[in-house]
């Protein structure tokens, strides 16, 4: 899953580089945002077979494990991993599990989650004393009235509790980039690898309090090939790649030529959904998406043309 893209501050977000990029690296742009979304379409599979909190607790497992042993750990406070470990890990992804199991469609999932622009704004306007600029004002009101045409449409495949479990987690998402703001100029995968370490602990008390044991050795005994190649995808592909790749953009390019590609992460999401699961597109889903999307895009190119 893409991270946000007012999150926390990367070495390269001031790096002078060209304008547009090269066709290889906006090509590896492009892979990267495909993982994270059409993720969201791995994750119902994996679904099918393990309970959601456990399946954030193997992913964040596989974060930690192997990559702590070749990774070093970043200069950051241990305070601000613990933290950023428990608002994305518990937070974000096991709010997020718990919605796609049954509560809401992949391809919502996906478009809603990213309403974590917003959340962070409004965080940083709380914490650091940021004004709301009009055209961001303009930004919201369009992603709030995608949400409540998505809201005056729920049904079994969308249910409210799913819409807000996803909220909560993009407000998690929201709590985690402002944890990241106050790290600096960090390497970002290191940050994921090692705060993996504090996202665990709570992930396995939910786990065994909510999901119980006997669920999660049923979950375990029966998943195939499939579901661990599932897993593993979480961990290896959107984690430690889709973190690695992206970071190398940024050190080569400025952020807003990087961080504007985020915004097809519903698109691939809503589309490997509607392709692979067969989730419907009424009408008012694509207009709600478009909403959302025309927000979001509003609030990530406005700064660019603006007058240096």
């Amino acid at each position: 899953m893409a991270p946000g893209a007012t999150g926390g501050r990367s070495d390269a977000a001031a790096v002078p580089g060209p304008a547009r990029l090269p066709l290889r690296h906006a090509l590896l742009a492009l892979v990267v945002v495909a993982v994270w979304g059409t993720n969201f379409v791995v994750i119902r599979v994996a679904l099918q077979t393990l309970p959601p909190l456990l399946l954030a607790l193997l992913r964040f497992g596989f974060v930690l494990l192997p990559a702590a042993l070749f990774i070093p750990r970043p200069a950051v406070r241990w305070r601000r991993l613990a933290a950023y470990g428990l608002f994305i890990g518990a937070g974000q992804f096991g709010l997020l599990y718990l919605a796609i199991a049954g509560q809401i469609s992949p391809g919502l999932a996906s478009l809603v989650v990213q309403v974590q622009v917003f959340f962070t704004i409004a965080l940083a306007m709380a914490a650091d004393g940021e004004r709301l600029r009009p055209v961001q004002g303009l930004a919201l009101a369009l992603a709030l009235a995608g949400l409540a045409v998505i809201a005056g449409h729920t049904d079994a495949s969308t249910t409210p509790l799913g819409l807000a479990l996803v909220l909560l987690a993009a407000l998690a998402w929201a709590g985690g980039n402002q944890v990241a703001r106050g790290m600096g100029r960090v390497d970002m995968l290191g940050v994921v690898v090692w705060s993996s370490a504090f996202a665990l602990p709570p992930l396995l008390a939910l786990t065994l309090a909510f999901e119980g044991w006997h669920s999660v050795v049923r979950g375990l005994a029966a998943a195939d090939g499939a579901v661990w190649l599932a897993v593993a995808w979480q961990a290896l592909g959107n984690s430690l790649f889709g973190y690695a790749a992206w970071g190398w953009l940024l050190a080569r390019h400025p952020a807003g030529t990087v961080a504007p590609l985020a915004l097809l992460v519903p698109v691939f999401g809503i589309g490997a959904s509607v392709a692979w699961l067969g989730e419907p597109l009424p009408a008012w889903k694509l207009a709600a998406a478009l909403l959302v999307l025309l927000g979001l895009a509003l609030n990530t190119l406005w700064p660019r043309r603006r007058p240096a």
